[in-house]
């Protein structure tokens, strides 16, 4: 089936209101993409960044899987909801390791996401001793198992796989090592959620940029990409919404 391509930026914590110039020359330069755009800014830019336009919607980058409550420094989904968000990413190999948070968590959040409306982006990847040592489809399926929630969907669900070690490094796997781990991701689904597993859309992440988008996005079931740094420009972003509308 055709699945809509997603050219997905995730600002980490970079970005303050000047940034915001930059999803004005996106919305410039693409009035109506083929394709879908999101960008998970900092939360302070959540609520200006929706204002902007029509053509890149806005996520969050984590959520808290409680609605409300005592937890300092939390955001939950329904914040980012009531912010303008469409969607936020949970699991994101960051959070996992800095933040400890495990399959479970990662889970709770996703579903928190479904609850505030949002689309949750599920991160998965393994580091690089992982791939090493041959563990990677083993580490990943692992992941998708415990994180992906038994009511996913196609419409309520993203998955982003990044390889760890390919995360701001400059290293790519091979466009072979991708097809590999997204055909099994494919197949891992179509286990546990048979009847959705053609609709999910799998992005790929891990230093994509308007060089290698075009070849990336023709890899077998890459339905987009997950990017960090060069999201943070419209010049370098508009590069890759421009292979994934030709994707």
């Amino acid at each position: 089936m055709a699945r809509r391509k997603l050219a997905a930026g995730n600002w980490k914590m970079n970005g303050v209101k000047a940034a915001l110039s930059e999803i004005e020359a996106l919305e410039a330069s693409f009035p109506a993409p083929d394709c879908d755009v999101l960008i998970c800014p900092p939360a302070t830019l959540i609520f200006a960044m929706a204002a902007i336009g029509n053509t890149v919607k806005v996520g969050g980058q984590d959520c808290h899987a409680n609605e409300s409550g005592a937890h300092t420094g939390d955001i939950s989904a329904e914040i980012l909801a009531d912010a303008g968000a469409t969607a936020v990413i949970v699991g994101h190999s960051e959070r996992r390791a800095d933040h400890g948070e495990s399959d479970a968590d990662v889970k709770a959040k996703a579903e928190a996401a479904w609850r505030a409306g949002l689309i949750a982006v599920i991160c998965v990847g393994e580091t690089e001793a992982e791939r090493d040592a041959g563990k990677a489809l083993d580490i990943v399926g692992g992941q998708l198992a415990g994180s992906v929630p038994a009511g996913a969907t196609g419409a309520n669900t993203v998955i982003a796989y990044e390889p760890v070690w390919a995360i701001g490094t400059g290293k790519v796997p091979t466009l072979g090592d991708i097809a590999e781990m997204h055909d099994y991701m494919r197949a891992k689904l179509g286990n546990s959620h048979t009847s959705e597993a053609e609709n999910f859309r799998f992005l790929y992440g891990g230093s994509v940029k308007p060089s290698n988008a075009a070849e990336i996005f023709a890899v077998s079931n890459v339905d987009g990409a997950l990017v960090g740094g060069a999201s943070l420009k419209a010049s370098d972003f508009g590069g890759i919404i421009a292979a994934a509308s030709e994707g």
